[in-house]
């Protein structure tokens, strides 16, 4: 495993799921976490299982405010952000509970939970991007990592907001990599290639569908590889962790594909 020693990673929504996952897999391979969640405690709690390289921050992705006061306290306690990687999000469960067997149009999805999956994924990437980056330019260098999905899901029916905020990132990503091109700091897309076993997904799935969920454990490979040396000069890539295979070698794509 590549030994992240003296990487400093901020990962949004770490409280659970594919950034708990992230934020383990970082944590193990030496790096120091700063694990973030709007819940200081639930960021306290998880902070304590991944042990001594992880600290919790508050977050609001969607708070201007809440996002400068973090970014501050994480470079005043850390030092600096070497990886940025922003997960936080909220899924279809927050406006439709049964959203994988009944489907519902985007007209009875109600204003205020379409603003709120919106609103944490893509315009808390970019709040969260906007203050770390120009902090990583006048520090010489960093990486940023942006957790996306499959494309069959930004367009699948019944997935508003979820596919279209998914979209959203995609589309700031590149235009991220693109302002970035030519700086020390790169831009990234990782997403898991599937489904997975998420509080994202309702509880009452079929137990045949429950068993194919990809453990979000999958994400910890390609995460390490992207904060680690050898990763170095990659840039505008989008890295299905499903296909991820060698870090030497991963599934990279310089445009988006139909995964």
């Amino acid at each position: 495993m590549d030994d992240l020693s003296g990487i400093r990673a901020l990962v949004t929504g770490a409280t659970s799921g594919l950034g708990r996952a992230m934020a383990q897999a970082l944590a193990r391979a030496g790096a120091q976490v700063a694990v973030t969640g709007r819940s200081l405690a639930r960021a306290e709690a998880v902070a304590r299982e991944l042990g001594a390289r992880a600290s919790a921050f508050e977050l609001d992705v969607r708070r201007e405010g809440s996002v400068r006061a973090c970014a501050d306290l994480v470079h005043a306690r850390l030092g600096g952000v070497d990886l940025l990687v922003n997960n936080a999000g909220i899924g279809m469960r927050t406006v439709n509970p049964r959203f994988m067997t009944s489907p519902q149009p985007f007209w009875r999805v109600s204003p205020e939970g379409f603003r709120d999956v919106v609103e944490t994924k893509l315009t808390g990437t970019f709040l969260v991007s906007r203050e770390v980056v120009p902090r990583m330019l006048a520090a010489g260098g960093g990486r940023v990592v942006n957790i996306s999905m499959n494309t069959a899901t930004m367009s699948r029916v019944g997935f508003v907001p979820y596919g279209p905020a998914g979209a959203g990132v995609e589309a700031l990503s590149r235009i991220m990599a693109a302002d970035l091109a030519g700086t020390p700091v790169t831009v990234n897309i990782l997403l898991p290639g599937g489904p997975t076993a998420t509080g994202m997904i309702p509880p009452d799935i079929a137990p045949e569908a429950r068993s194919q969920l990809l453990d979000p454990a999958i994400m910890g490979p390609p995460i390490v590889w992207l904060a680690s040396p050898r990763a170095a000069g990659i840039h505008n890539q989008r890295i299905v962790a499903s296909e991820f295979r060698d870090p030497g070698h991963p599934a990279t794509e310089p445009t988006a594909s139909g995964r």
